[in-house]
């Protein structure tokens, strides 16, 4: 499949990461550059190998109209997070509303067979993914050498977790509570590493983690049965 390019993040705009909220189209235009850059050289490098002069080279643009947006490499990566949490958010909203998807298990497929979409098409996710990578490590700043720390106060994948639960709650009357947030987030960790292994040294995906993933979701789908 193509990989694909999105505009900027909606959600980016609510954070502190930005150093100059982009007002016009222009300065948006300018945003989206530098994320679809962060993303193309995450994607062809990792997020760890990532540096603030690759960003601008695959930009086309100045270090400075990096810095202008963005304070050091790390936050363009959480940045990007932002972004590639929020378009897999939009797509489970958008696949739970299609009246094909009438039941909880099949909304928990939908999910799954969309976030490995992603894996495939969104530029960079398959290093990324929806940043909780970033929570564990530390790295430096580029502007002071300092070694920062970049945890935040909520792993990604308790957010999704809580997200889903609240949708499935919502449209089909599933249980939502802390247990099962809880369970579903579980089951998100062991998802993604079978899929972090599977797009580690292929594009399109090693067919064996992927259906040990598929595996693991249709266990968690048959208990939404």
């Amino acid at each position: 499949m193509a990989i694909v390019h999105v505009p900027a993040s909606e959600e980016l705009l609510k954070t502190e990461l930005l150093t100059n909220t982009p007002v016009q189209a222009r300065s948006n235009a300018r945003l989206t550059a530098l994320l679809d850059a962060t993303a193309a050289v995450t994607h062809d490098k990792g997020y760890e190998n990532l540096t603030t002069a690759d960003v601008a080279k695959e930009a086309g643009a100045s270090i400075g109209t990096v810095y202008r947006y963005f304070k050091d490499r790390v936050r363009i990566l959480r940045a990007l997070s932002v972004r590639n949490f929020e378009r897999a958010n939009n797509r489970f909203v958008e696949a739970v509303g299609d009246p094909a998807v009438a039941t909880a298990p099949a909304a928990i497929v939908a999910f799954f067979d969309l976030y490995v979409d992603m894996f495939r098409t969104e530029p960079g996710f398959r290093s990324l993914r929806l940043g909780d990578v970033l929570d564990v490590r530390k790295y430096e700043d580029d502007s002071d050498k300092n070694i920062i720390h970049t945890r935040t106060s909520e792993p990604r994948s308790r957010i999704a977790a809580r997200t889903m639960s609240a949708v499935l709650h919502d449209k089909f009357g599933s249980t939502d509570n802390d247990a099962t947030v809880l369970h579903l987030e579980k089951t998100m960790i062991v998802v993604d590493a079978y899929l972090d292994r599977a797009f580690r040294d292929s594009e399109s995906g090693e067919p064996r983690f992927i259906e040990a993933a598929r595996e693991t979701v249709a266990e968690l789908a048959g208990q939404y049965a």
